[in-house]
């Protein structure tokens, strides 16, 4: 009986120590995927148990909006582009960006070749497919700079409100269309069409590529040292997971097959994209660099008579985090 009582102790000893780990929730831009690969490969590795985390990692989806989650206290840490999160930050919802593991830009246009384009300047007269919900802020900050409308008309681009496919493009209802390197594009490919019948312009080649997949938090949970032990912790072993992630292309790509409870993803196209991504990854540990930051805001800033924002942002990120992440 007493080595019962023991080995029960012992148990719910046990049993109170794994739950002592502190609770995170990440909330994800969009479904599971390798663009999320860091995150996935940290809770499958330990890297998070090694902090004394317990991480829930919630996927997003067309109708799901990262702000608002967070917001709502659905989420600790989100995932958001920055010109989303500065545009919500600017209209009254405070969240700062904590870490930036993605370094480059994966977004551009992918356009027929047989439409005659070959610059920016002949996309006037044209239609163009652009994802919203925060995404049509690099395009409509870069359509400004080039003094090209977008109410249409002969010399302005005609703006076609884009779902999260390849559609409009295949079924020639857009001359162009928004792809990422690491998704669209690649099912463009996969429907058939060759990588000669195409165009491509990489918001990072045009100057105008703005940050995207950073983190963020309210800016009042900050002000808690609690908040912020865990955030560096976090921060700290999401990073190790995307530098193993890099390293792993293809072991990445199963360990995010093994979360997908939809069934939906494929092996060859989630291993595609983590080589992709590894592209966008690359060079960053974590640490926002401020230059990063300021082409960001300046692209944003320069949207003519409807800038994404109207103002430089004050307090919108900070080094806090990572620099006790990395340090």
């Amino acid at each position: 009986m007493k080595k019962l009582m023991m080995a029960a102790a012992l148990a719910a000893g046990l049993g109170s120590a794994a739950s002592a780990n502190d609770e995170v929730t990440l909330q994800l831009q969009w479904v599971t995927q390798a663009q999320f690969a860091g995150y996935y490969v940290a809770l499958d590795q330990g890297f998070y148990e090694e902090e004394g985390l317990d991480v829930t990692i919630l996927p997003g989806g067309p109708d799901i909006a990262p702000p608002q989650v967070l917001a709502g206290g659905g989420a600790d840490v989100m995932l958001n582009w920055m010109p989303s999160a500065l545009s919500a930050r600017e209209k009254g919802l405070p969240v700062v960006n904590i870490a930036q593991p993605f370094k480059t830009s994966g977004l551009m246009l992918t356009c027929w070749k047989d439409t005659g384009i070959e610059s920016v300047e002949d996309f006037r007269g044209k239609t163009i497919g652009v994802w919203f919900f925060g995404n049509e802020y690099p395009f409509l900050s870069w359509m400004s700079q080039a003094g090209i409308s977008t109410d249409g008309g002969e010399d302005g681009v005609t703006v076609l409100k884009q779902g999260f496919n390849v559609d409009p493009l295949l079924q020639r209802q857009a001359d162009c269309i928004s792809t990422m390197t690491y998704n669209e594009y690649g099912q463009v490919l996969d429907a058939g069409v060759s990588p000669d019948e195409l165009v491509t312009f990489l918001y990072e080649d045009q100057g105008v590529a703005t940050l995207e997949d950073g983190m963020y938090v309210l800016e009042d949970n900050l002000e808690d040292p609690a908040f912020v032990d865990k955030m560096t912790r976090f921060v700290r072993a999401s990073m190790k997971g995307w530098k193993w992630a890099e390293e792993n292309a293809e072991d990445a790509a199963g360990i995010v097959l093994d979360n997908d409870e939809t069934g939906a993803q494929t092996e060859a196209a989630q291993v595609r994209m983590m080589g992709e991504i590894a592209k966008l990854t690359a060079g960053s540990n974590g640490a926002l660099d401020p230059a990063d930051y300021q082409r960001t805001v300046d692209t944003l800033l320069a949207g003519g008579s409807d800038p994404v924002i109207s103002a430089a942002p004050e307090g919108a990120w900070t080094s806090v985090i990572t620099d006790a992440a990395l340090n």
